[in-house]
C-alpha cells in the first residue's frame, strides 16, 4: 500500500522542514529524540529520491531538518512495501522526492521564511535549473535555523504503608536545542535517447547543534522541608557533516514500462560531539557540598559505498520485479569520557 502525500496542496507547510512535514503526515509520528515510527512501529527505512538515507534516530532527523519544503514534490508513504526494499524496510518506508523542474530553459526558485514562537526560526532556499532536449542540470542550497525546547516540572510523594509521607521530590528542568543547518546539492541528467537517461548528483550537508540543559531537584522530608538540593548542567556542541555522490542510469525497453535501472553511490558521515556535564549538591543553605564534572568526546566516520540493479517487466496481471546490491560500510566511532578535576581549561 502506497499514500501519496503532495507537499504544494497545503498552504501550512510553506517554510516547514522534511522533519516537521513527516509529523504532519498521515500515520507518521516522530518522537523528541526524531525517532520515526510509522503506524507505531519503529525501524522504518527512509529514502530521499528512492536512495537509502542509512540514517536513523537524531542522525537522520538532522538531515531532515535541513530539507526545506520549497525543495520537495512529494512524500510516499509505504506500510506494506515490495520485496525490492531492503529488510531494514520491513516496518515500513517513507519515500522523499524532491523537485525537477520540467521547464525548457533557465529558471529558478527563492524563498525565504521566519516565524516566531518563543524563539525564532528562520529558512531560505535557492533552486536553479536549466533543461534542453539532452541535458538537465539543476542545483539547490538551502539553509535554515531553529530553536527547540523542553521545560518539565516534576512533584512526586513518596509514602510509608501507613500512606503517610516519607519523602517529597521537586524538580525543574529546561533543555534548549539551536540548529544552523546548511544542505547543497548540484546534478544533472543527460538524455543519451528517448529510452536512456544517465544521471549524477552530488550533495552535502552541515549541521552544527547547541544544547544547553539546566536541571533543579529538591529532596524534602515530611513536612515540605528542603533537605538537600542538586543543580545538574549540561552543554553539548554537534556537528554533523556529509557527502555524497551517485552516478545512476535508467533505461525504458518499451511504452509498457519495462525497465532497468541502476545506481552507484558513496555516502560519507563525519560528526564530531563534545559534552560537559556537572553536578552540584547543597544543603538546605546552599552551601556546596560536593560537585562532579564529565566531559565527553564523542567522535563518529561513516563510509557507505553501493551499488544495485533493478529491472522491471509488467504483465497482464501484475507485474516481475528482479534486482541485485551490494554494499559496504566503514564505521569509526568512539565513546570518550573523563572525569574533570579542578579548572580543566578543556572542559
Amino acid at each position: 500500500d502506497k499514500m501519496v502525500v503532495n507537499v504544494d496542496a497545503s498552504p501550512t507547510n510553506a517554510g516547514a522542514n522534511a522533519l516537521e512535514l513527516l509529523e504532519k503526515s498521515p500515520g507518521i509520528s516522530v518522537d523528541r529524540d526524531g525517532n520515526i515510527s510509522l503506524k507505531g512501529k519503529q525501524g522504518v527505512m527512509v529514502m530521499i529520491d528512492g536512495r537509502p538515507t542509512y540514517l536513523s534516530g537524531p542522525e537522520l532527523a538532522n538531515l531532515l531538518r535541513g530539507m526545506e519544503s520549497s525543495q520537495l514534490e512529494q512524500i510516499e508513504i509505504m506500510t506494506n512495501p515490495p520485496a525490492k526494499y531492503d529488510a531494514a524496510g520491513n516496518s515500513g518506508v517513507i519515500n522523499i522526492k524532491t523537485k525537477k523542474s520540467k521547464l525548457k530553459g533557465f529558471n529558478g526558485n527563492l524563498s525565504a521564511t521566519a516565524g516566531q514562537g518563543k524563539y525564532s526560526k528562520m529558512n531560505e532556499s535557492l533552486s536553479l535549473n536549466y533543461r534542453n532536449n539532452k541535458v538537465n542540470l539543476f542545483g539547490n542550497f538551502s539553509h535554515g535555523r531553529y530553536n527547540n525546547f523542553n521545560e518539565l516540572s516534576i512533584y512526586r510523594r513518596y509514602k510509608n504503608e501507613d500512606e503517610s509521607t516519607r519523602a517529597i521530590f521537586e524538580q525543574v528542568s529546561f533543555n534548549k536545542n539551536v540548529w544552523n543547518n546548511h544542505n547543497a546539492k548540484i546534478g544533472m541528467d543527460y538524455y543519451a535517447s528517448k529510452k536512456t537517461t544517465l544521471g549524477i548528483v552530488a550533495s552535502g550537508f552541515t549541521n552544527p547543534s547547541d544544547e544547553n540543559g539546566f536541571n533543579k531537584s529538591f529532596l524534602k522530608n515530611p513536612q515540605s522541608v528542603t533537605d538537600s538540593i542538586v543543580e545538574s548542567r549540561s552543554n553539548t556542541k554537534q556537528r554533523w557533516s556529509s557527502g555524497s555522490l551517485n552516478l545512476n542510469m535508467r533505461h525504458s525497453f518499451d511504452s509498457t514500462g519495462r525497465e532497468l535501472t541502476a545506481d552507484l553511490d558513496m555516502v560519507k558521515y563525519d560528526v564530531t560531539n563534545r559534552q560537559n556535564f556537572s553536578n552540584i549538591s547543597y544543603n538546605p543553605t546552599m552551601v556546596k557540598q560536593y560537585e562532579d564534572r564529565l566531559r565527553g568526546d564523542i567522535p563518529m566516520k561513516i563510509s557507505i559505498y553501493s551499488a544495485k540493479m533493478d529491472y522491471t517487466r509488467p504483465l497482464k496481471d501484475g507485474k516481475v520485479e528482479a534486482g541485485w546490491k551490494s554494499s559496504y560500510v566503514e564505521n569509526d566511532s568512539r565513546a570518550n569520557y573523563f572525569t574533570v578535576v579542578g579548572d580543566d581549561a578543556s572542559a
